[in-house]
């Protein structure tokens, strides 16, 4: 069964992007060293992984992308301290 990660990254100027993948460690590298990173991240960089979660299906995985990308910023960094303990 393929897994799927859900994302958070923070570029270098502060901002948030948030993406899935299948393999998050090879997508974080794309997003700081390869031409196939997120047009929004380029230039922002490098990345920084801040928040991931593990889905089994990319239905899941989606659906929770969309809904953290209508999030406020504040909403999405509660979220990440929420999960962080923080």
């Amino acid at each position: 069964m393929i897994q799927y990660f859900l994302y958070i990254i923070e570029c270098q100027d502060g901002t948030l992007y948030t993406g899935i993948t299948t393999d998050l460690e090879r997508r974080i590298d794309e997003h700081n060293q390869s031409p196939l990173g997120a047009r929004y991240t380029r230039g922002r960089g490098p990345v920084k992984l801040v928040y991931s979660k593990k889905f089994n299906n990319r239905s899941l995985a989606s659906k929770e992308e969309y809904r953290i990308k209508k999030l406020s910023r504040v909403g999405k960094l509660e979220m990440i301290g929420a999960e962080e303990g923080i």
